[in-house]
């Protein structure tokens, strides 16, 4: 099992930024090949936004947030962390940490995915 506890978030203002933070913990944690954020907004599917291979620290961000944002990561700590900067009212959204351990593909794929944390709300006002 791996635990996954997100903190961060909230109300920003368009044009600031964001820093979410994202830690794993169990028995596997040891395992985990990959961490990604995720975002659900209403009505609509969950998306990535940027994921994170643990060994070598490979990148993939989507193309909404490309050159907004940075994954990485505290291995020490078992922690990644999130930052946007710039921020659109379109980053709304429910934003979700997940772990994937022993994947059989690419980190950019959800469903790879298998612990995920609580979520946290992001609001982005104009």
């Amino acid at each position: 099992q791996v635990q996954v506890v997100q903190s961060g978030g909230g109300t920003v203002q368009a044009g600031g930024s964001l820093r979410l933070s994202c830690t794993a913990s169990g028995y596997y944690a040891s395992n985990i090949n990959c961490v990604g954020w995720f975002r659900q907004a209403p009505g609509k599917e969950r998306e990535v936004v940027a994921t994170l291979t643990t060994a070598d620290e490979d990148t993939y961000y989507a193309d909404s947030v490309k050159d907004r944002a940075t994954i990485s990561q505290d291995k020490a700590k078992n922690t990644v962390f999130l930052e946007m900067t710039t921020m659109k009212p379109e980053d709304t959204a429910m934003y979700h940490c997940a772990t994937a351990v022993y994947r059989t593909g690419p980190c950019q794929n959800i469903y790879e995915y298998n612990y995920w944390g609580q979520g946290t709300q992001v609001t982005v006002s104009s």
